[in-house]
C-alpha cells in the first residue's frame, strides 16, 4: 500500500483525482496540500483525509511515498521541483508545464534524482479509447489516414452568480483562457490520443482561431496535425460553443477514418461504432474520462517500476509544445 500526497483541492481532484484514489486498491491517500485553507478542510472533512497542509515541506515530510499534482498548470513546475529535492515519484496533471524551458527543467531535476515523472491523461484511460488502440491495432479499418476529433463546449459558461445573486465572469472558464486556451487545457488530450492511437509522432502542425469572446488566445481553434506515418488529425475545440445561451449543448466526438472503414465515438448521443466492409458492429459505450484507470496503472507502475499505458514526461511535454505552437501560431495570425 503506497501512501499518496495530493497536491492541489480544486475541482477536478474534487470530482475526478481523489475519488479515484480512494477507489483503487494499493493506494491510500495520506495527506492533501493547497495555500487556500478553505479548499483544503472541505476537501479533508468531505473525503475523511488524514492529513492536511497549507505548508508544503510539513505536506513533504508526512510520509507520503508518490504525489499527485492536480494544482493549476502554472503550479507545476514547482510542485514538481518540491517532489524532486524531497525524493518523491510525481504524477503530473496536465498540461505538464506552462511552456518547454519548464518542463525541461521539471524533467531533469526527475531524472537527476532517478524519480519517475508521468503526466496524467486520463481520457485514453476511457475503455472507449483503449478499445479504439486495440481496433486500429489489429487494422480493423484499414490503415487509418484521417482523424477528427472535436470538443465544442461552453467551458462553464461565460457567466456565474457570485454570493449576492449578481452576474460575474465565471472564474474557472477565464483562468483556462489565461493559461492559454482550449487547445492548450482540454485540446492536449486529443493531441495525445492521436499518438496514442496511431503509435505515430507528430511532424507537423498549424494552428487556427476564432475569438468570440476577448482573450489574447481564441477560444475557438483547429488544429492540424500531421503525423509521421502520413494519417492527418484535425482538432476543433471550443470553449465559446454556447457559452451565453441559457441551454448549453456540447459535441463530443472522434472519427478514424481508414482505408477499410470508420470507427466513431459520439460521447453526446452515447453511441460508438464500427463499419467496415464486413459489417457495421455497435461497440460498448462508456465515457471519455477514467480517473480510476489512470491511478490503477500509476499504483502498478510505483511497484514495478515501468508502464506501457501512462503518458512518460517527455511524451507530456511533447503534447505541451504542440498545443503551445498552435496556439501562438493563431494569435500571431489574428486579423
Amino acid at each position: 500500500m503506497k501512501k499518496i500526497g495530493l497536491m492541489g483541492c480544486g475541482a477536478v481532484a474534487n470530482y475526478g483525482h481523489i475519488p479515484a484514489i480512494l477507489n483503487v486498491k494499493n493506494l491510500k491517500l495520506h495527506a492533501i496540500f493547497d495555500p487556500n485553507g478553505k479548499n483544503l478542510l472541505e476537501m479533508q472533512k468531505k473525503y475523511g483525509i488524514p492529513n492536511a497542509f497549507t505548508d508544503s515541506e510539513k505536506f513533504f515530510k508526512s510520509g507520503i511515498e508518490a504525489v499527485s499534482i492536480t494544482s493549476p498548470a502554472p503550479c507545476h513546475r514547482q510542485n514538481v521541483l518540491d517532489a524532486a529535492r524531497h525524493r518523491i515519484p510525481v504524477i503530473c496533471e496536465k498540461p505538464l508545464a506552462m511552456d518547454r524551458k519548464e518542463s525541461e527543467e521539471m524533467i531533469k531535476v526527475m531524472k537527476k534524482a532517478k524519480l519517475p515523472l508521468y503526466t496524467a491523461f486520463c481520457y485514453r484511460f476511457s475503455p472507449c479509447a483503449l478499445k479504439i488502440r486495440e481496433l486500429v491495432k489489429k487494422k480493423a479499418i484499414g490503415e487509418v489516414r484521417s482523424l477528427r476529433l472535436i470538443y465544442n463546449w461552453d467551458c462553464h459558461g461565460k457567466y456565474e452568480l457570485d454570493g449576492k445573486g449578481k452576474k460575474v465572469v465565471q472564474k474557472r472558464r477565464e483562468d483556462r483562457m489565461f493559461e492559454g486556451g482550449p487547445v492548450v487545457d482540454c485540446g492536449t488530450h486529443q493531441i495525445d490520443l492521436a499518438m496514442f492511437w496511431l503509435d505515430s509522432k507528430i511532424v507537423l502542425c498549424h494552428g487556427h482561431g476564432a475569438w468570440v469572446d476577448d482573450y489574447e488566445a481564441p477560444d475557438h481553434m483547429w488544429l492540424h496535425m500531421d503525423h509521421a506515418n502520413g494519417a492527418h488529425t484535425v482538432v476543433e475545440i471550443s470553449y465559446s460553443y454556447h457559452f451565453t445561451s441559457r441551454e448549453k449543448p456540447k459535441e463530443f466526438v472522434y472519427e478514424l477514418i481508414g482505408t477499410d472503414g470508420v470507427i466513431r465515438y459520439d460521447r453526446e448521443a452515447e453511441s460508438f461504432i464500427m463499419r467496415n466492409s464486413r459489417g457495421t458492429y455497435k461497440l460498448e459505450f462508456d465515457h471519455e474520462k477514467n480517473f480510476e484507470g489512470v491511478y490503477r496503472e500509476w499504483a502498478k507502475s510505483l511497484h514495478t517500476g515501468k508502464s506501457d499505458l501512462l503518458t512518460t514526461a517527455e511524451a507530456g511535454m511533447k503534447v505541451t509544445d504542440i498545443a503551445r505552437e498552435a496556439t501562438n501560431e493563431a494569435i500571431r495570425n489574428r486579423k
